[in-house]
């Protein structure tokens, strides 16, 4: 299980409607200040209007538009400087893109661009398998649709760090050390991981950072002949967006940050807070499941049921079981992750119930086909990249949470105590950036976009992965932000049922008028 601070839209996992998220490094993926040094300027402080002479030729360069295989969606590729601070050496990275045209009619709008999360998440996957064709009717006529996969991320100069067969090891270690050789083993694996990481991206690796990707989204707006940024992201997508404001508040349109991070919050801070996420939505899972015949976790409260899903794991953790994959049987490393990958989508829970009672009759396939889901693994074994991603830009992002085993046994009663059931494998899973091979370029600061119009930010009342608190903490720090709250499960809010958030949302993208502040769906 590495499952911390992976933060993607709810979908892949379960079904083929988009992208998943959670996480690998540690729960939000900071960056919102960045270093000089690798942004060109801080994030706190507004771009000039004017283009910078040494970006003007980037700004200005003209789409190929191609047929992407995929009926309706065209693709094309843009170019990025590799290095921000110095645009001027020939260093550039491939930024791939897609668009589906406006399908009309009425008044076309402009571009949408859309994000899914992660970090790593495709937002080209996301918005042909999703946003493309399933966002409301009326928004996909007026606005072009649009996404990109950012820096590092599958079709952009990814980042890559193991093979499929180094990848299937390292998802199986035991991330709640029983002993010192465990210890040792964890403390082996993230070394590797960050190891393979250093070895085949050692060029993309220092430059994935949250504030380049902001950069790279502006210079997008403009090649695509758009005078203001309008945006949808979800989960990590509303950091992204966040720190696009605040960089170029001025450049602001409509923007949905849905299932908001909190830009604030230092790495642990984050990783606990979303520990506390997972707790929350098991109850609500557990509320659930006693209720219904096929609960293969008993009756009782909700704290009798998440104490025999731990006994579950405590049991597969000394015998892992079958799970019709030889070299793969389910421990307690891949059934923890399996069991994530369900709570952040209540649709998942009759299927959640489902792979549970088979492992606990010996068969682990079921969980073991939600947590390759979850890591993106294809069934001939190989991976995609959004694992990789995910820790080279949440390292980048923010200083590791921990600096080493010893803090993570100092903070371990504290995980617990936010998640009895959780609380230690994601602690653990907190350690990887330790050893990462490139110094982080960002720390956490909250972000204001001052000056810019009004910014819709969304929170799900009992989302796993996002807490609520969060949105409402960034809602209050940007100058401009409105609180839009869905009273619901699940990971994210818009296009999940609740026709009080997609009616609000649409009004928003289609008209410009933002709900009031604090206004609350079901």
């Amino acid at each position: 299980m590495d499952t911390s601070r992976l933060l993607r839209t709810t979908g892949t996992v379960i079904a083929a409607a988009g992208l998943l998220l959670s996480g690998c490094t540690s729960a939000g993926s900071g960056g919102p200040r960045a270093a000089a040094s690798s942004a060109g300027g801080t994030a706190r402080l507004a771009a000039p209007d004017a283009v910078p002479a040494a970006l003007r030729s980037y700004y200005e360069q003209k789409l190929s538009w191609r047929d992407c295989g995929v009926p309706g969606f065209q693709c094309a590729t843009m170019k990025a400087p590799l290095d921000y601070a110095h645009p001027e050496s020939g260093q550039d990275v491939d930024i791939a893109v897609a668009r589906r045209p406006a399908t009309g009619p009425g008044k076309r709008l402009g571009s949408l661009l859309v994000n899914p999360g992660g970090p790593g998440g495709s937002g080209i996957g996301y918005l042909q398998a999703y946003a493309g064709i399933g966002y409301p009717a009326a928004v996909r006529a007026q606005y072009d649709m649009v996404s990109f996969d950012p820096r590092g991320v599958d079709r952009s100069s990814p980042v890559q760090c193991l093979t499929g067969p180094e990848m299937d090891k390292f998802t199986q270690v035991d991330q709640t050390p029983d002993n010192a050789a465990e210890r040792a083993e964890l403390v082996t694996a993230f070394k590797e991981f960050a190891a393979g990481c250093q070895a085949r991206s050692q060029r993309i690796l220092p430059h994935v950072s949250t504030v380049e990707a902001a950069r790279d989204m502006d210079m997008l707006r403009a090649v695509l002949g758009d005078e203001k940024l309008t945006y949808v992201g979800a989960s990590y997508g509303t950091l992204l967006g966040a720190t696009y404001a605040n960089l170029f508040p001025g450049r602001v349109g409509r923007l949905v940050l849905d299932g908001a991070m909190d830009p604030s919050r230092p790495a642990l801070e984050m990783n606990r807070d979303q520990t506390g996420g997972f707790e929350t939505a098991l109850r609500s899972f557990a509320k659930d499941c006693v209720k219904q015949s096929d609960c293969p976790l008993g009756k009782g409260s909700p704290e009798a049921v998440a104490q025999r899903l731990q006994e579950f794991f405590r049991k597969v953790d000394a015998q892992p079981v079958p799970s019709g994959d030889a070299a793969r049987p389910l421990g307690e490393s891949l059934a923890t992750t399996g069991v994530i990958a369900a709570l952040y989508d209540e649709s998942a829970w009759p299927q959640l119930r489902e792979a549970l009672a088979s492992a606990m009759n010996g068969d682990g396939s079921g969980l073991l086909g939600l947590a390759d889901s979850y890591y993106e693994r294809e069934p001939d074994g190989k991976y995609a990249n959004l694992m990789f991603a995910n820790a080279a830009v949440n390292c980048l992002d923010q200083p590791p949470a921990f600096a080493g085993p010893a803090a993570v046994d100092a903070a371990l009663p504290s995980f617990e105590k936010a998640s009895p059931v959780f609380g230690a494998g994601l602690a653990w899973a907190s350690l990887n950036c330790a050893y990462w091979p490139v110094k982080a370029t960002g720390e956490a600061g909250a972000l204001t976009a001052k000056g810019a119009p009004p910014i819709m930010v969304v929170g799900t009342v009992r989302d796993p992965a996002t807490p609520y608190k969060w949105a409402q903490s960034l809602a209050r720090q940007l100058d401009s932000g409105v609180l839009l709250t869905y009273d619901g499960d699940g990971h994210t809010a818009y296009g999940r049922g609740s026709a009080c958030i997609d009616t609000t949302i649409n009004t928003y993208l289609l008209q410009g008028t933002p709900p009031k502040d604090g206004k609350k769906c079901t």
